[in-house]
């Protein structure tokens, strides 16, 4: 009876420690896109009183013990997002309180939203997009152009990015992508930018500036749809993009469309040239209307298979049907032919099929590879025909038809060890052989180029203290052939790269690099061509390798709201390659590409940025230029300011946000061009959270509309020319986009836990 009384004295004294813990759990999401929200606040209160708080993992799961039994109110907020509430039934189990949604940060009676984050790593600048930045953008590029990432320049009407002048490497979560690619984000999808204004060795061999890696959100099982539209009711102008992707488990399936579409008839060219040589000399004046028109159709599918967080499988075929027609209307006052007209028609057709299969395996927290391979066949057709009209009834006439057809198979392969979190390696090689086919249908010549590009690096990344360091060089070994000429380079890149996180505001950074400029064979190719009454075309098999040495160096400062960098750049280019105009007697000159001795360009750029002010944001960049260049006989130089200006305003459901280039000049060789000019005053009204409807007035005030000017200081063939597309001129594009989740339909702010999410995958409108 004693030994039955102790034991059940024991369950008694057992009983409270077995229902003291009481666990409550559930996951943390984002209310427009189902993505995971990590480092959320989850509070639990008991009337007004906070027991305790924890932040949700990486994947946005939480849990919470607690020993108190009666009715209680779990709070979650996260960093850019509203406040949800979920209400806990008295008792003493344990709670799975499932999905809980929250909605994004509001602006209310001028309520400042938290700007997004700016922080340095490894050399990269990490921007993180505020709440305000995303709902005041209706397209990716838009909201690039808010964002604080210097030498990044935005320009929403070709919807393109460039970084000091080219164009970047791009990258989605990792993998190799473009810039439809690009244009095919919701703005609400981008969780960070990972940004540098120097290629890593990596893709050094790419002839890109700069470095883009997009990180998007985690997504649940599910998926979205991303719909965007603009045209302008007068001008043969649209551009689209259609998303749609679906989540399920390991696999991602998306498809993309982005149609572009141009019939523009106002195009003109004015020109006043000359060819002069010791013998003989004409000027011509000429005016040309250039009316085209393009269509291209891209097409994208691909299949993303991720079975763990260290594997992925990317697949994605590509394919689109690109066709254009122009033609030129020229009337020429020719001071050795008198009066006279051209015709001139160009049309073009492009398919361009293409198979994309990218491998990426983490092998453990020190080690990863990644593979990519890149199937493309080519069939583009170009006929082009020159008819020439003189005043006393004869014609001359000239056509460059070819057909190509180019199959090509890009192999590479990049492995990376962190020997500690302070030191990595990263080694690759990259192979490129092809085979093209160019027949010129109205000569019989059918010439096939061969081509095999190799290229392998090493590079070493250091941190030591605040400052990274990167150090890395490359070879590369280019063969081409064809049955007239056979060339093969043997050339080195490097470069060098340091950051230096001096303090939470500053950050330096300075790097070097050099890469050769290799020659295509067309301009190694001896194949001389009559293209007009005077001028005859060729190759030039005694080109050399052109050398270019970039030297740069920056500061930023970050405080809050407000960002600044200041920018110091040399280029020095040896043997660079111009193209240059030789008499060949009989009244005939010749056109064709020539190293000349001297290229230098200083650079000095400055960027401010104020983010989200009440609503409130502005960008300005600005940018001085100096160049010198200088062949045998001639030297120039030239100066030049340059830059861009954006503002924006947000409040509720409006944006209001204007935009303007600031185009500058640029010298090479004795070719002077000016960029394109550029304006947008964009309105922007957000419905509700799947519709933006959008109108941009474009080319503002502005008759000409886009305009190219450009002129050549040669002493043989001086020239100034100016191309403007008056349909361009005082545009008024509207836009329209549509965005919606697949995932749960119930969202609310306050739910009990009757209510809870069922997951039903159902399209949320």
């Amino acid at each position: 009876m004693r030994r039955h009384l102790f034991i059940l004295i024991g369950l008694l004294c057992l009983i409270p420690f077995s229902t003291n813990a009481r666990e409550i759990r559930g996951r943390v999401l984002a209310d427009n896109d189902s993505t995971a929200v990590a480092a959320a606040k989850c509070m639990l209160f008991s009337a007004d009183k906070k027991l305790l708080e924890i932040p949700s993992d990486a994947d946005g799961r939480f849990v919470i013990n607690t020993s108190d039994k009666s009715a209680l109110t779990l709070r979650i907020t996260g960093f850019g997002y509203g406040e949800s509430e979920v209400l806990v039934p008295q008792g003493s189990g344990n709670l799975n309180v499932g999905n809980v949604y929250l909605p994004l940060g509001t602006d209310l009676e001028a309520v400042t939203v938290t700007a997004g984050k700016v922080s340095y790593n490894k050399g990269r600048t990490i921007v993180y997009p505020s709440t305000a930045e995303v709902k005041a953008s209706s397209t990716s590029v838009s909201l690039f152009q808010k964002l604080p990432l210097p030498g990044l320049e935005a320009d929403l009407i070709n919807r393109s990015l460039s970084v000091d002048g080219g164009a970047p490497v791009i990258l989605i979560n990792g993998v190799p992508s473009t810039m439809d690619d690009v244009n095919s984000l919701a703005p609400k999808d981008i969780e960070k930018i990972e940004y540098s204004r120097v290629s890593p060795a990596r893709y050094a061999d790419k002839g890109t500036n700069g470095f883009i890696n997009i990180r998007l959100k985690v997504r649940n099982d599910g998926g979205n749809v991303y719909f965007w539209m603009r045209s302008c009711p007068w001008t043969g102008f649209l551009d689209a993009n259609l998303r749609g992707s679906y989540h399920q488990g390991p696999s991602q399936f998306t498809f993309y469309y982005t149609p572009s579409w141009r019939n523009y008839q106002k195009v003109y060219d004015t020109k006043i040239e000359a060819y002069v040589s010791d013998e003989f000399r004409v000027d011509i004046e000429s005016h040309d209307r250039n009316p085209f028109n393009y269509l291209g159709n891209p097409l994208k599918l691909k299949y993303d298979f991720k079975p763990s967080e260290k594997t992925l499988l990317s697949a994605t075929f590509i394919a689109g049907i690109m066709t254009n027609h122009r033609s030129v209307f020229a009337d020429y006052k020719d001071s050795f032919l008198g009066d006279y007209k051209s015709y001139s028609e160009s049309r073009g057709k492009n398919f361009n099929p293409s198979l994309d299969l990218f491998f990426r395996q983490k092998f453990n927290d020190r080690n990863s590879l990644e593979v990519q391979v890149v199937g493309t066949i080519l069939n583009d057709r170009y006929e082009r025909s020159n008819l020439y009209e003189y005043s006393d009834g004869s014609e001359s006439d000239y056509s460059t038809d070819v057909y190509n057809r180019r199959r090509s198979l890009i192999s590479e392969i990049s492995y990376v060890h962190d020997f500690s979190d302070k030191t990595t390696l990263s080694a690759g090689y990259q192979n490129t052989i092809s085979r093209s086919t160019n027949t010129y249908i109205d000569e019989d010549y059918k010439p096939v180029l061969t081509e095999n590009n190799n290229y392998a690096y090493l590079s070493l990344s250091q941190i030591v203290g605040k400052v990274t360091f990167r150090l890395s060089s490359g070879m590369k070994i280019f063969r081409m052939k064809n049955d007239m000429n056979n060339r093969n380079f043997t050339r080195n890149r490097s470069q060098f790269f340091m950051s230096w996180n001096a303090s939470r505001e500053w950050n330096v950074q300075a790097a070097f690099v050099y890469s050769p400029g290799i020659p295509g064979l067309s301009a190694l190719t001896d194949y001389p061509q009559q293209t007009s009454p005077y001028i005859v075309s060729n190759g030039n098999p005694d080109l050399k390798v052109a050398d270019y040495f970039s030297y740069q160096a920056s500061v930023s400062y970050t405080k809050k709201k407000f960002f600044a960098n200041l920018f110091l750049g040399f280029n020095d280019n040896r043997n660079a390659v111009t193209t240059e105009v030789s008499y060949l007697g009989d009244r005939r000159f010749l056109t064709r590409s020539e190293n000349y001795r001297k290229d230098m360009s200083y650079r000095a750029g400055l960027t401010l940025r104020l983010s989200d002010l009440y609503g409130f944001g502005a960008s300005l960049n600005l940018s001085f230029n100096r160049y010198y260049t200088a062949g045998l006989d001639w030297s120039h130089n030239l100066s030049s300011f340059s830059g861009s200006v954006s503002v924006y305003w947000s409040k509720g459901p409006f944006t209001v946000s204007y935009w303007r280039k600031l185009p500058g000049k640029y010298l090479g060789g004795q070719y002077v061009s000016k960029a394109e000019n550029g304006d947008a005053l964009s309105f922007q009204f957000a419905p509700g959270k799947h519709w933006i409807i959008g109108a941009d007035w474009m080319y503002m005030f502005d008759r000409k509309g886009t305009r190219y000017p450009s002129w050549n200081l040669s002493s043989t063939s001086p020239r100034s020319s100016e191309r403007h597309i008056s349909n361009n001129a005082n545009m008024l594009v509207l836009s329209v986009t549509y965005q919606a989740d697949f995932g749960s339909i119930f969202r609310t702010g306050r739910r009990s836990l009757n209510n809870s999410d069922s997951g039903s995958s159902l399209l949320k409108l």
